[in-house]
């Protein structure tokens, strides 16, 4: 998914293998996922998509008076987070420590590959009765 402050920017789903790169859009307030060789598609993740990076995570504070931080991690799995407050950015990496760093806060050129997708429903066997695990939204 795309965070809200996307909509203005050509955007497609997200496919295993695709390197992406956090980058600055020129239509947008915020920051997101494109894909090598097009800067100005956004790449939008589904919550539970797993990246590794190439590097440990470097983001902007909450305040930039603070500078940068770095996550020393380079897997995150993609969620959603304070999904009740439309005004809000929700896109945001969830890391093994437990630590979440908003999409729009990442430091611009970083890359990472998208590892694994969520599992969708099966191809076959489906009936109405059948109950999907969805991956569980964090309100932060």
């Amino acid at each position: 998914m795309c965070d809200y402050s996307l909509h203005l920017v050509a955007s497609r789903p997200a496919k295993v293998g695709d390197t992406l790169i956090a980058t600055d859009f020129a239509r947008s307030i915020t920051r997101g996922f494109a894909a090598v060789g097009q800067p100005d598609v956004a790449v939008c993740l589904m919550p539970g998509t797993e990246l590794a990076f190439e590097s440990d995570v470097e983001y902007d504070r909450a305040f930039s008076l603070f500078g940068k931080a770095r996550v020393e991690h380079k897997v995150a799995r993609f969620r959603q987070i304070n999904i009740h407050d439309p005004n809000v950015h929700h896109d945001a990496l969830e890391f093994p420590g437990g630590q979440i760093v908003l999409v729009t806060r990442l430091t611009p050129g970083q890359r990472a590959i998208v590892l694994q997708m969520p599992a969708a429903a099966p191809a076959h066997g489906w009936s109405e009765s059948t109950t999907l695990r969805i991956p569980e939204l964090i309100d932060v």
